[in-house]
């Protein structure tokens, strides 16, 4: 097995490069001196950690991935992407200039904010005013995570400062893109966003992926590989929001990141990855999570470009 505790040691300096997210005031109280990692083996099932492995943090974007997961369950893979893209935008994650410049008629993908808002809107047309505790069990389910819970500081600081995703979800209501109640939905999304994990609970959602979208730990099936593979190509293109055409090329394992520190990696058929570091870089990408993940690849040889 690599040497995680050394790895960690290594990257955790990287920490002074960063600012914890501000923007939204329960995540700047978070101590920046913090990396962990959980790296679960398909091999033999096993889950090495190190650092601030078990320290509970918001998922945030990182629940983007369990809510595209959710949808397509729900709703078929073809039905999905009829209400979704699938492209990088070029702009920020919160923007709305890619839909206004492009006169989309659906939000580029599902990873950038409105995107995101617009699939938690399809789970809850499904679903209602209960998406939110759907969403909830199934996190718990996908990332063998029974303790996964809410953090209702962190959803009462995201609803207070979300008036630019209030926007966005508003503007896609007036073009006739939302397929749920929009409060709804963003309540929905404010919560999904402030579900409280931990690095090995990412590393058992990366494995799921990994694995063709079966839990490696009981071998139910999620979704199809079909299905898996999709998201897993949507996290090596879209899912470190800017950086994630020069990620590909530096790291080249499908990853999703989260504001809260947060990482998680499905290097297929090997290893699920999750890595906890708050301190975020100009994007929003943990700092020292990329550069200890990129040490974990190069180290495993896990690049699929290789």
């Amino acid at each position: 097995m690599i040497q995680l505790e050394k790895l960690v040691k290594k990257n955790l300096p990287k920490e002074k490069e960063g600012k914890v997210a501000s923007y939204i005031p329960a995540l700047a109280e978070v101590n920046p001196k913090q990396l962990g990692i959980a790296l679960y083996d398909l091999e033999d099932g096993e889950v090495g950690e190190a650092g601030q492995s078990e320290v509970r943090f918001a998922i945030e974007s990182i629940s983007k991935v369990i809510t595209l997961m959710l949808a397509i369950k729900k709703m078929g893979i073809q039905e999905v992407f009829k209400h979704v893209g699938s492209r990088q935008t070029g702009f920020a994650f919160n923007s709305i200039l890619n839909m206004e410049i492009e006169r989309a008629k659906y939000p580029l993908n599902p990873f950038i904010n409105a995107g995101a808002i617009a699939t938690t809107s399809m789970v809850v047309s499904k679903t209602g005013d209960d998406a939110f505790e759907e969403i909830l069990d199934f996190a718990r389910d996908i990332c063998n995570d029974p303790d996964l819970y809410l953090d209702q500081i962190i959803y009462h600081s995201e609803r207070r400062t979300g008036n630019l995703d209030r926007s966005l979800a508003y503007y896609m209501e007036s073009k006739s893109m939302m397929l749920g109640d929009v409060v709804t939905s963003l309540d929905t999304y404010f919560k999904q966003c402030s579900m409280m994990v931990t690095a090995h609970s990412l590393a058992n959602l990366g494995a799921v992926l990994a694995n063709g979208g079966v839990k490696p730990w009981d071998n139910k099936r999620i979704i199809p590989d079909e299905e898996a593979r999709c998201i897993k190509s949507l996290m090596m293109t879209t899912g470190l929001y800017n950086q994630s055409g020069t990620y590909s090329r530096l790291i080249g394992v499908p990853t999703k990141s989260g504001v809260g520190g947060g990482l998680m990696s499905a290097a297929p058929h090997k290893y699920g990855i999750g890595i906890f570091s708050p301190a975020l870089d100009k994007d929003g990408n943990s700092i020292a999570g990329l550069d200890l993940l990129r040490d974990i690849v190069d180290g495993l040889e896990l690049d699929i470009f290789d």
